[in-house]
């Protein structure tokens, strides 16, 4: 038999080596001067998306540009990343992120300045709305990857995830004691 895995939905994730303390202390102090907007969040604070703008982010903001710039590598992309938003999240507990995707955009992602196993994983769901209509039984053995119809990333701080900006994603409940910290970005391909 002959197989081939077509139309995957590729999800990146890189560690990096960032001064997470003074990354989440910043962002809590910016928190406690801007009351934020409302969006995907429910009961967390949402920053304005000029995040990237701000000087004590930026060793973030070039880790995020040279992942970029890898993921155009693997993917043989054209032109260049160039980082339209960026901003910072706070869920403290029960709080989280509705379903949604980021229009207009290549890549999106969220990186995680103070997070704990329990504080909300990234929730990930098929993008192929085949699959959706047709869920036959299958054996009782763990699945491989391509047979999963949803995706829950845990959150790990220092950790990266970058994926296309059209995959529905959400951030389900913080259930710790601990307030969880990320940063939500979106790349677009210069000239567009």
């Amino acid at each position: 038999m002959i197989k081939e895995s077509f139309f995957p939905t590729l999800v990146y994730a890189k560690d990096v080596n960032l001064d997470n303390d003074k990354i989440s202390n910043d962002i809590v102090k910016w928190s406690q001067t801007d009351k934020g907007v409302e969006k995907t969040n429910m009961g967390g604070w949402h920053s304005t998306t000029d995040m990237a703008s701000k000087p004590e982010y930026e060793s973030l903001v070039k880790e995020l540009i040279i992942m970029q710039q890898e993921i155009y590598k693997e993917e043989l992309i054209e032109r260049q990343p160039r980082l339209g938003n960026m901003w910072a999240n706070i869920n403290p507990k029960n709080a989280y992120n509705d379903w949604h995707v980021h229009p207009n955009c290549l890549f999106s992602g969220v990186y995680y300045s103070k997070a704990n196993p329990n504080s909300g994983p990234l929730k990930i769901s098929d993008p192929r709305s085949g699959t959706q209509l047709v869920m036959p039984v299958r054996q009782n053995k763990k699945l491989p990857h391509d047979l999963w119809r949803e995706v829950r990333v845990p959150p790990i701080t220092g950790r990266i995830i970058m994926f296309p900006a059209w995959l529905w994603h959400k951030v389900e409940p913080n259930l710790s004691d601990d307030i969880r910290i990320s940063v939500s970005f979106n790349f677009i391909q210069e000239g567009f």
